[in-house]
């Protein structure tokens, strides 16, 4: 490699080095694989609500079953292929969550259950956790004196 000497001759360098990104592709694969997850659990609700469940339970079961399965499958190692396919439309429904927690946790599990599984489960949702837990509370006051 050679010398580099000014910074468009690094620009141009990395330009030519580094891959353009298909965004139009990305985009069209995170909204299909989104919206499947999410037709998923609107199937799932729907057939909560035939069943004649209220729609807080119906709700409930659709959280617990959608994270019950993306924890599965990431611990098969099949989430992760679908989120390096479909980017953020794995990660932002409810299923983004549950690869978070789950992955950490079978990072770590050669550390022992204790330090490694229950000490590093929150390394990536527990920042994620604490903002959105306090900008909720922060709201929450805000809306107690203005509303």
């Amino acid at each position: 490699m050679k010398d580099i000497e000014t910074k468009q001759e690094y620009l141009d360098y990395v330009d030519k080095k580094s891959p353009n990104s298909p965004i139009l592709k990305n985009c069209f694969n995170a909204f299909w694989v989104g919206g499947l997850i999410c037709s998923i659990g609107q199937i799932i609700f729907d057939f909560c609500k035939y069943k004649g469940l209220e729609d807080t339970a119906c709700s409930t079961i659709v959280s617990i079953t959608l994270i019950g399965v993306a924890a599965l499958l990431t611990a098969l190692n099949i989430f992760n292929k679908i989120g390096k396919f479909a980017g953020a439309g794995s990660l932002v429904p409810i299923t983004g969550f549950a690869n978070s927690i789950v992955s950490p946790a079978i990072e770590y599990k050669s550390e022992g259950y204790v330090m490694g599984v229950g000490g590093k489960m929150f390394t990536v949702a527990g920042p994620v956790l604490v903002f959105g837990i306090s900008t909720s509370v922060i709201v929450g006051i805000i809306a107690i004196f203005f509303i």
